[in-house]
């Protein structure tokens, strides 16, 4: 149990997603509070669904900041982060907002964060479809795939019971000590504005000193990521429009070349897998690389924290 009272300001940036903000918002209700002092921030970045007028009307008590579409994720994050500052938490817990959480989880990221000073924490990430399968957790460095490397296969039995340390987190459901985004500013919103600038941020903090750690009695549940068209079914402008022009394209290179230089153990294997990327996307994308493209699954890299503080 938590010994004493913790700040903790919640945010999340929603854009034209009324009906999952709200359920995001109403399992927020739902958790246990105790000894937990907490705020929550909507930034809506310009919805024209009545996302602001709808959580006027039932949650009140949520501070809104409003966008005017040109915010994205990255932006809105940090008009977010800005926001809560003002109220000098001890934590600002981020979340996406096709999120909803298990009762415990909160208290159970505030533990984690207090039993182990100086980390990042994350949320166990379950499907929300298929509760033991595991989202986005544990990803592996592999240069020969050409960057981080996710499981698509990964289930809750095979990971540890207790906190472990990964090398990267997402930011589905974080839990920042105010101290590590006192040290490393906002999110790098003109190189990443919409894709990649949460596991930036995780990387930036990492190199100063921050564990990053996974608490797997934090039970989060959320929706896959969205699969965007094939390459190859885009015209040659949208083609050069997603790969050069716009940054808020996952597939845009500019972002991909940054991503990797960044959070590779060194430059040189970042550029190194740079190049394995664009190789392995244009096999990919003209169907000509077998099953290279398609790499197997990795084995969940993890290291298990001290026993004596897990609990």
């Amino acid at each position: 149990m938590l010994q004493k009272i913790y700040k903790v300001e919640i945010v999340t940036p929603v854009h034209n997603r009324r009906e999952l903000t709200l359920n995001c918002l109403k399992s927020l209700k739902e958790l246990n509070w105790k000894n937990i002092s907490h705020h929550v921030i909507v930034v809506d970045d310009g919805s024209s669904d009545g996302t602001s007028e709808a959580i006027r009307l039932e949650f009140p008590e949520v501070q809104l900041v409003l966008g005017d579409g040109t915010l994205w994720y990255t932006g809105g994050m940090n008009a977010g982060i800005n926001a809560a500052l003002y109220h000098n938490p001890d934590y600002i817990l981020a979340i996406n907002d096709d999120t909803t959480f298990d009762k415990d989880c909160l208290q159970e990221l505030v533990r984690c964060a207090e039993n182990h000073p100086n980390s990042i924490v994350g949320a166990l990430l379950c499907c929300i479809d298929d509760p033991l399968r595991v989202l986005q957790v544990a990803p592996q460095w592999d240069t020969w795939y050409g960057g981080w490397h996710h499981s698509r296969t990964l289930t809750r039995d095979a990971l540890p019971k207790v906190p472990f340390e990964v090398k990267s987190i997402v930011g589905n459901c974080v839990l920042y000590p105010v101290r590590a985004i006192k040290m490393v500013g906002l999110m790098d919103m003109k190189t990443f504005p919409h894709a990649y600038s949460d596991i930036d941020y995780s990387a930036k903090m990492h190199k100063e000193g921050f564990r990053l750690i996974i608490q797997p009695k934090a039970l989060v549940y959320c929706f896959p990521n969205v699969l965007f068209p094939p390459l190859k079914t885009l015209s040659l402008s949208k083609l050069i429009d997603t790969l050069i022009h716009d940054r808020h394209k996952n597939e845009n290179v500019v972002m991909q070349f940054h991503s990797r230089l960044r959070t590779a153990p060194s430059i040189t294997i970042g550029l190194a897998s740079f190049a394995i990327y664009i190789v392995r996307m244009t096999l990919k994308a003209l169907s000509l690389g077998g099953s290279w493209p398609c790499w197997p699954d990795p084995k969940p890299g993890v290291e298990r924290t001290d026993a004596k503080s897990a609990e």
